[in-house]
């Protein structure tokens, strides 16, 4: 992504990981190693769990949100982030589709047993997990298990094109 800084302006952005194997952060955090001289100069990475400590969740521009919601404290966290964002792209399989994460819905009650039954009642979990746009509005989708990188890439190219960051 070689484009022309147009001014001293950054996107703000929030990177969130719920119910999944969080292998699209891996791959953001690879995408860090190659992009984050370039990137440094365009982007404020406010609030990436992953990789800081100090964290801000407030007036983002993008929030990219990877994983299904599958419990009621990350229902009530995802409109939270939905409510301090102008936009969010669900990032991976488990958030665009709730799969795999979501294959537990298809469970029936002779394969709940009392260990599935306790982890479910002992973690709060929700009796279905959910797809991202089952619970907030989605602006983008970025599907893959991992994300497809390129159209990642096209995704964050098109947010500092719309900010006119570049």
């Amino acid at each position: 992504m070689e484009t022309a800084h147009i001014e001293n302006k950054k996107l703000a952005i929030g990177w969130f990981s719920f119910t999944c194997s969080e292998d699209s952060t891996i791959l953001f955090t690879e995408l860090l190693n190659k992009h984050f001289d370039e990137w440094k100069k365009l982007i404020d990475f406010r609030h990436i769990k992953s990789l800081k400590t100090k964290n801000e969740l407030k007036d983002l521009d993008v929030a990219f949100v990877e994983g299904a919601i599958s419990s009621p404290d990350q229902e009530k966290e995802v409109k939270e982030i939905r409510e301090n964002t102008k936009y969010v792209v669900a990032i991976g399989q488990c958030a665009c589709t709730g799969m795999p994460s979501a294959s537990r819905n298809a469970f029936g009650d002779e394969e709940m047993d009392d260990r599935i039954k306790w982890y479910m009642d002992n973690f709060n979990y929700h009796q279905k997990v959910k797809k991202l746009e089952d619970v907030i509005k989605v602006d983008d989708k970025v599907e893959g298990c991992p994300m497809n990188v390129p159209k990642f890439m096209s995704v964050m190219e098109k947010y500092l094109k719309l900010f006119n960051i570049v």
